[in-house]
């Protein structure tokens, strides 16, 4: 992070860093993610906050994250009643963060929190909009692989992703973005897609429609047991869900959405 980006932030009482979490029935391994979280970027000398965004839970998910909250003001539960899928929570919680900075991470930590040094550096020494985990590019470290039909259903997919979404990106699905606060308000202001596919949206419309610069960059990656997707039944739907982004007509006038939070 450059002097004049920490001091500027400083001085604003703003945060450098918004993690955006989101949760939908996540009470038996949120608290972990959350401690680990907190540790790491306690010892770290930026600030940052913490949204979790609960996506219609029923089990303790948000009492947990309130106690936690509770004894940490850096942590912040964003709620609403009923489900409405990994796109729309990660969406809600993106457009509410402040940072300069702000990052999507799983609730798993498939991705190591520490990971996102890698990022920050692409953002604030190469002058990026948007840098991405990714588990498909040389340097990146494949500790416990998925399990063999997920991998080829996965790869399979990005094929898919490449010919009709987003050319040139070999992992759009990784669950570790971030963001510049301008590229954030601007990509997710116009995404709409609630599904599993919205990582494909967020990044065509970075890419092919705002001309925004991605980078991907190689990092750590874990497979984590307990994902929520459905191979079969998610699959075609999220197939399904990229011919929509295709050929949506995408309105790209600057909206009120798109200002940044200040």
């Amino acid at each position: 992070m450059s002097s004049d980006l920490k001091e500027g932030v400083q001085s604003r009482k703003l945060p450098y860093l918004s993690i955006v979490v989101p949760a939908y029935n996540e009470e038996q391994r949120l608290g972990a993610t959350l401690k680990r979280m907190l540790a790491y970027f306690d010892s770290q000398s930026y600030s940052f906050e913490i949204l979790v965004v609960d996506d219609g839970s029923t089990d303790g998910t948000c009492s947990l994250v309130e106690n936690i909250a509770g004894c940490r003001p850096q942590v912040r539960l964003l709620q609403y009643e009923k489900n409405q899928g990994k796109g729309h929570a990660v969406r809600y919680g993106m457009l509410r963060a402040v940072g300069d900075r702000v990052l999507f991470s799983d609730a798993d930590l498939a991705t190591p929190i520490e990971e996102v040094e890698k990022l920050l550096a692409r953002l604030d020494n190469d002058g990026c909009d948007i840098a991405i985990g990714s588990r498909d590019v040389p340097g990146s470290q494949l500790v416990q692989r998925q399990p063999g039909l997920r991998e080829f259903s996965g790869r399979a997919f990005n094929k898919l992703v490449q010919l009709l979404a987003v050319p040139g990106i070999h992992d759009t699905q990784c669950g570790f973005k971030l963001f510049t606060q301008a590229a954030c308000r601007k990509v997710f202001s116009r995404c709409q897609v609630n599904d599993w596919a919205f990582d494909v949206e967020a990044l065509h419309i970075a890419v092919r429609l705002l001309g925004l610069r991605v980078q991907e960059v190689p990092i750590r990656w874990s497979h984590q047991d307990g994902s929520k997707i459905h191979p079969l039944k998610d699959g075609i739907r999220m197939v399904r869900t990229v011919f929509r982004i295709r050929f949506t007509r995408y309105n790209l006038a600057v909206s009120p959405a798109e200002l940044p939070v200040r």
